[in-house]
Order: C-alpha cells, then sequence, then structure tokens
C-alpha cells in the first residue's frame, strides 16, 4: 500500500547502549559526573562520552554547567527520570524472575538529617521491613541545614522545606525541647534538684542555644561560656548517655534513651522545637506508591511515640546512686 503523502514514514528507534542510560540516570541524582563515574566504577571521561554520544544522537541539550554542578537540562532530566522507572521496572522484574513467589521490591534513594537518622530512624527500620517487606531505602546522611538538590533523591527527610512547584512537603514532628543527663552523672551530685543545674557540666548544641530553656525553667538564663560544642544532635545525646554533661535535646530524639534508662529528663521544662523535619517528595515520582506507603509509616511511629511519657527528676530533690 502506498505511503499517504505528506507522512513521513515511520522509523524503528535504536536504543543506546544501557551503560549510556545508567550514565545519564546517576549523573542526574548526583549533578556531577565524578560522583556518577565512582558509582558505576567508570572514568570521568567515560561518563563524558555516554553524555555526548546520547546528545548527538537526540540532536539535544541534555546537561549544562553550573557552577561545580553539571545541571540537567529540562529534557535531560525528563529522560532520566523516565530512564530509572525503566530501570526499576527491569530490575524488579529480574528479581520476580528469580523468585516468583516474593513480590517485586521497590528500592527509594532516601536523603535523612544525620541526627535523626542515628537517633531515631535506623532503629525502627526492622518496623518498616516487616511491615512493608517489598521497600528497600538506599539512606544517604545529610547534615547541613540547606537541603540538597531535591531532584536527586525519591524522599528528602530535611530542616528546611521545599518550596518548589510539584513538590510535596509536610512536617513529620510537631516536637519540645527538654533537657537530659545520664543517671550516671546526676549520682556525682547527691540530693540534685533542679536550681543545681547551672554548676553541672554543660554541653552545648551549635543550633540551639541553652539560654531558652534556662529562661523557662525559671533559671539564670546566662549562656555557658564552657562546654564541647556539637554540630550533630545525635552526637551531642551519644555524648550525654557517657556522662559527659546536660544536653538540650528534642524529645523524639531523645525518646529510646528515656525509654532504656540511659538518660532521665531534668524537670519538666519543655520548650517548642525551632528546627522540624519535613518530609518531601515530588508529584508523579514513579514510585510514588511506595512513598506515600513509607511516609504513612513515619507518621504511625510518631504517632506511636506522642502519647508516651517519662519520669523527670529535678523538679523535688531525689538522691541518686551509682
Amino acid at each position: 500500500m502506498a505511503r499517504s503523502p505528506g507522512k513521513p514514514a515511520n522509523r524503528p528507534v535504536h536504543l543506546p547502549p544501557l551503560q549510556a542510560l545508567r550514565a545519564l540516570e546517576a549523573a542526574t541524582r548526583h549533578r556531577s559526573f565524578s560522583r556518577a563515574a565512582e558509582e558505576l566504577a567508570l572514568t570521568h571521561s567515560a561518563i563524558s562520552h555516554h553524555i555526548r554520544g546520547l546528545e548527538a544522537s537526540l540532536g539535544t541539550k541534555l546537561f549544562q554547567r553550573t557552577g561545580s554542578q553539571m545541571t540537567p537540562t529540562s529534557a535531560g532530566a525528563r529522560l532520566a527520570e523516565q530512564v530509572r522507572a525503566a530501570l526499576d521496572s527491569i530490575e524488579s522484574a529480574l528479581r520476580e524472575a528469580g523468585n516468583s513467589a516474593a513480590p517485586p521490591v521497590v528500592r527509594l534513594q532516601v536523603s535523612v538529617m544525620e541526627d535523626l537518622a542515628n537517633a531515631w530512624l535506623i532503629r525502627r527500620l526492622p518496623s518498616l521491613h516487616a511491615q512493608v517487606p517489598s521497600l528497600d531505602l538506599h539512606l544517604r546522611l545529610h547534615a547541613e541545614i540547606t537541603p540538597p538538590d531535591p531532584y536527586s533523591v525519591d524522599v528528602g527527610i530535611w530542616h528546611q522545606r521545599v518550596d518548589l512547584p510539584g513538590f510535596e512537603c509536610h512536617n513529620l514532628i510537631e516536637d519540645h525541647v527538654i533537657a537530659v543527663a545520664s543517671p550516671a552523672l546526676l549520682a556525682r551530685y547527691p540530693g540534685f534538684t533542679l536550681a543545681d543545674v547551672p554548676r553541672l557540666p554543660m554541653l552545648r548544641f551549635a543550633l540551639r542555644p541553652w539560654r531558652d530553656w534556662l529562661e523557662a525553667a525559671g533559671l539564670p538564663g546566662d549562656e555557658p561560656g564552657r562546654g564541647p560544642i556539637f554540630q550533630d544532635a545525635g552526637l551531642m545525646l551519644q555524648s550525654a548517655v557517657a556522662g559527659l554533661g546536660l544536653a538540650t535535646a528534642r524529645l523524639q530524639l531523645a525518646h529510646d534513651y528515656l525509654s532504656s534508662g540511659q538518660l532521665v529528663q531534668i524537670g519538666s521544662t519543655r520548650i517548642p522545637s525551632s528546627l522540624h523535619y519535613w518530609v518531601t517528595w515530588r508529584e508523579g515520582n514513579p514510585r510514588e506508591k511506595a512513598i506515600h506507603a513509607f511516609h504513612a509509616w513515619l507518621q504511625e511511629q510518631v504517632r506511636g511515640e506522642a502519647t508516651q511519657t517519662h519520669p523527670t527528676v529535678g523538679g523535688q530533690p531525689r538522691q541518686f546512686h551509682s
């Protein structure tokens, strides 16, 4: 049959090498050819060669340099997202073929604040695996207040919300700050009461002064002039457990230490936390169903602990013994 005039012939699409597509996906996620090369065990020049080959075959730019980063163009970002979805589907199909009885596994790239991961999240992952066995998390720890590129992961749990079109952002924890100490430390101060707080060693957190808690507790509000300063709240909690000094901490982060008796709450004073944990993801992500399941599990963990209470010390004189 003769072809209709004006209609181009349907030509087969020649698929590029799989390694080139993997290079595109990794470079888009990392915003770096060097980091993509490290992940794929290739050289920087090999990644560049793959990207140039894709650009030549497609006739469009996939990346542009922005400072020290290789930022994907809109065409590159869309293609990389589709490639990643396809790679995930292939991986799930291979797993299913190897074990037809097992459900397909969905892997989520999750960036999470380091203190929340170490003091809270990692301890609860067995519960997630039992509840959603088909979900695998690839965790990346983040320490800075400013979040990383939100396009580089499936889910971010960061101190700052992401106000970009097409992103969902939910506050995970409505939390308060308390003061805590180890029973071993308080045992060195017989008859300890709240008034004794200023004479105990005090650990300092770079992102939160002691002043607000001290004033709320009715104590002299002078900021401690000595004591270790921590950038990571989880590390500060571990130091408090070791008896290095008193610490202020988010109640949620200190929860497990309080439940186990490794730490006790000093007095009943609570002040609002100025740092939140925002759970963020991009709408339309191919793994959105798994993301919603992960978010629901996070909320369930927080709700289950919100009503729990812990004993406090220091409101009335109390004797501690080693």
